[in-house]
C-alpha cells in the first residue's frame, strides 16, 4: 500500500482551523561575513519569540537531500504532495496565476525580461527589477506584433515587475522543454531542447520558441534595460489531485504575486484577490476565518532579499511579518505551521539546497522550550529533519485529523 493511501484511509473530517505561513527563501546560513548570524537570528522578532516558546520546531528537506527546488516543487512539497512526482512546469503556475483559462494541450512559459550585451551574454537576468508598469508596456508591444506563429496562437500577460507569461495555444504541441535561461549571468541564451528526444510534440514546440525568440528579440532590441528576456518552466498543465480531495480540508490561499496564486489554484485551493501587504493578507485571513478549513498565506520579501545578497533587507523582511502577526493571531489557528518553501541564502544570492526551519503550533505540539525561531534552534527542535511533504500530515495530526492505525 502506497503511504498516500494509508493517510486517505485514516484521514477525519475535524472542524480545526489550519494556517500555513509561508516565508519564501525564509533559510539560511551562518557566514563569517554575517558576523556568524542568518538573518532570522539576526532579526528582532518579539512576536515569533512568544510563539517559539509554545511550539515544536524542526528542519525541512525540501525535495531530496542536495537538490534545489524551485519555488513550485519547494510549495508542492509544502501542500503534501511528493515533489519528485508531481512536476508541474513553472509556465503553468505563472498563466493560472495571472488567471488564463488554459485548456487542453496549452504549453506555457515563464518569462524574466532581463539585460542582453551587443554579443547577446546575459548580463541582468531581471532586467533591474523593471517596474511592473515597464512589464506591461513591453508585453503590449510583444502581443500588438506577435499574435501567431504558424498555426499557433501566441497569448503574452504581464506579472509583477520582469516577470511575464506566454501561452500557445494549437495543435499537436506539448512539454516539456529545456530552459531559454542560462541561470546566471554572463552566459547566452541557451536553445530550448526537448525533454524526450522522441517526442514529435515537443520537437514541435521547441522550434516554436526559437520562432518566438527570432520575432520578439527585435522587437526589444531599443529598449533599456530589457533588451532581451528569458522562459523557463516550458510545459503543459498535468493531472493533479485535489486538495480537498486528498485532506478533506476547505482551502483558501493568500497570496500576492501570481506564480503562487496558479500554485494554489491548481490544487483547488481558492484564490482571495485583494490583499497585498502581509498585515492585509493577515486582516484579510480574520474576514474569512469561518469560511475555509485551511488558508494558505504567502509572503515573498525574504525570498526576494536572498536573492539579492541583502542581508539587511531580508532581516528587515523578517522583521515587517513579525510586526504584522498580532493580526492573525487575533483568532489563532489550531494548527499553525510557519516556514519557508526553501531556503534562500544571501550568500549564495539564489535558492539553494539547505534545510529550511519550521515551527508548528497547537494544543497537542508541545514546548521545545527554545526561545526563539531560528536555523540553530530548529535544530534541535522535536520534530527533527523531515521531508516537507510531511509537513502537512503532521498538521492534520495535531488537529486529530487521523483514526489509530491498526489494533
Amino acid at each position: 500500500m502506497k503511504l498516500d493511501s494509508l493517510y486517505s484511509e485514516l484521514t477525519l473530517k475535524t472542524n480545526a482551523k489550519h494556517v500555513l505561513l509561508v516565508l519564501d527563501g525564509l533559510g539560511d546560513i551562518a557566514t563569517r561575513e554575517q558576523s556568524y548570524l542568518t538573518p532570522l537570528e539576526a532579526a528582532n522578532t518579539p512576536n515569533l519569540d512568544a510563539l517559539s516558546k509554545i511550539s515544536a520546531q524542526g528542519r525541512m528537506i525540501p525535495v531530496a537531500p542536495g537538490i534545489t527546488p524551485g519555488s513550485g516543487p519547494g510549495h508542492l512539497g509544502l501542500f503534501g504532495y511528493d515533489p519528485i512526482e508531481f512536476q508541474v512546469g513553472r509556465g503553468v503556475i505563472e498563466a493560472l496565476g495571472l488567471g488564463l483559462e488554459l485548456k487542453p494541450g496549452d504549453v506555457c512559459a515563464r518569462a524574466n525580461f532581463a539585460t542582453l550585451d551587443s554579443k547577446g551574454i546575459v548580463t541582468d537576468r531581471r532586467a533591474g527589477r523593471i517596474p511592473t508598469e515597464t512589464c506591461e508596456k513591453l508585453c503590449a508591444m510583444l502581443a500588438a506584433k506577435i499574435k501567431k506563429l504558424g498555426d499557433t496562437q501566441v497569448i503574452i500577460k504581464a506579472g509583477k515587475e520582469h516577470r511575464f507569461v506566454v501561452v500557445f495555444r494549437g495543435k499537436g504541441l506539448e512539454g516539456p522543454l529545456t530552459d531559454a535561461d542560462p541561470n546566471r549571468e554572463g552566459y547566452a541564451i541557451p536553445t530550448v531542447k526537448p525533454r524526450d528526444p522522441k517526442s514529435v510534440k515537443q520537437k514541435k514546440m521547441a522550434k516554436l520558441i526559437t520562432d518566438f525568440y527570432k520575432a520578439a528579440l527585435p522587437i526589444l532590441a531599443k529598449e533599456k534595460p530589457a533588451n532581451g528576456f528569458l522562459m523557463r518552466g516550458i510545459a503543459h498543465q498535468p493531472e493533479i489531485p485535489l486538495f480537498e480531495d486528498r485532506y478533506k480540508m476547505k482551502a483558501a490561499a493568500l497570496a500576492v504575486y501570481p506564480m503562487y496564486k496558479g500554485l494554489s489554484q491548481l490544487v483547488g485551493m481558492k484564490k482571495i484577490e485583494g490583499p497585498q501587504s502581509i498585515a492585509e493578507q493577515f486582516e484579510r485571513y480574520l474576514t474569512d476565518h469561518d469560511k475555509y478549513d485551511f488558508f494558505f498565506i504567502h509572503y515573498k520579501y525574504t525570498d526576494k532579499a536572498g536573492e539579492d545578497g541583502n542581508f539587511a533587507a531580508k532581516k528587515k523582511a523578517i522583521e515587517d511579518l513579525d510586526a504584522a502577526l498580532p493580526i492573525l493571531l487575533k483568532k489563532k489557528p489550531d494548527v499553525l505551521a510557519i516556514t519557508g518553501d526553501h531556503s534562500t541564502p544571501c550568500a549564495a544570492k539564489g535558492h539553494s539546497w539547505h534545510p529550511q526551519p519550521v515551527l508548528l503550533h497547537s494544543a497537542l505540539s508541545g514546548s521545545d522550550k527554545l526561545d526563539r525561531f531560528t536555523e540553530t534552534g530548529a535544530n534541535t527542535g522535536s520534530l527533527g529533519i523531515f521531508e516537507a511533504k510531511y509537513l502537512i500530515r503532521l498538521m492534520q495530526a495535531n488537529a486529530r485529523a487521523f483514526d489509530k492505525f491498526g489494533a
